[in-house]
């Protein structure tokens, strides 16, 4: 899947703690399309991205991951996973050029921000990383609520993949890649991916595209 998606000569290097799926995005978009990607590791159960100097030099708003375009006084940063995406793939196949497919594109990776990672990931870095014992009254009272948007998120998803080989076609996009790395790993938030037959399948699809790469 390896594209001239036209973003220039610019080194790039993300800013990521590698257990985050909002980081493995970037990663895999930049594997797919074959481009050059450093990596440069922080730990956020430390607060390793609340420092002044990363607040100051990386992102304000004190989150990862971080895509940083160009070295030195030159370099522009890029925050959110998705924009970063999208910077990345430009002009590459994993944009549709029409533009309802655009549209439809952007509405699943959307969704993704809105309904799926909210509580799949969240979920999954609250049982895997925190623990379950460790958890505060309010985590623990908002369990319940977060397992059943999770389940609904993805029960949609199964139904649409039903007829669709990949979430805009019969094609990998955006979507594909936005989707996969928070529900990949949902087993690890308590979500059995054996009731959604159809995800089953698409993850395999993903996981055997030219240049796919596991998360770390």
């Amino acid at each position: 899947m390896q594209d001239e998606a036209g973003r220039g000569d610019d080194a790039l290097t993300l800013h990521e703690d590698p257990r985050s799926g909002n980081c493995y995005k970037i990663k895999l978009t930049a594997a797919l399309l074959g481009l050059p990607l450093a990596t440069r590791g922080y730990d956020i159960m430390q607060g390793e991205t609340r420092t002044p100097e990363f607040l100051a030099k990386v992102n304000a708003n004190g989150r990862i991951p971080v895509l940083q375009i160009g070295e030195g006084a030159d370099a522009r940063f890029l925050p959110e996973s998705n924009a970063a995406c999208w910077y990345l793939a430009h002009g590459s196949a994993l944009i549709p050029e029409d533009r309802f497919a655009q549209a439809d594109m952007l509405r699943w990776m959307f969704f993704e921000q809105y309904n799926h990672e909210p509580n799949v990931a969240t979920l999954r870095f609250w049982l895997r990383f925190v623990g379950e014992a460790n958890l505060s009254e309010q985590q623990r009272a908002k369990m319940m609520a977060k397992r059943m948007a999770g389940c609904a998120a993805l029960e949609l998803m199964d139904k649409h993949l039903a007829n669709n080989a990949f979430f805009c076609g019969d094609t990998p996009t955006l979507a594909d890649i936005a989707l996969f790395a928070y529900t990949h790993v949902a087993e690890e938030g308590g979500f059995g991916l054996g009731n959604y037959p159809q995800i089953q399948g698409w993850i395999a699809r993903v996981q055997a595209l030219p240049g796919f790469v596991p998360m770390d």
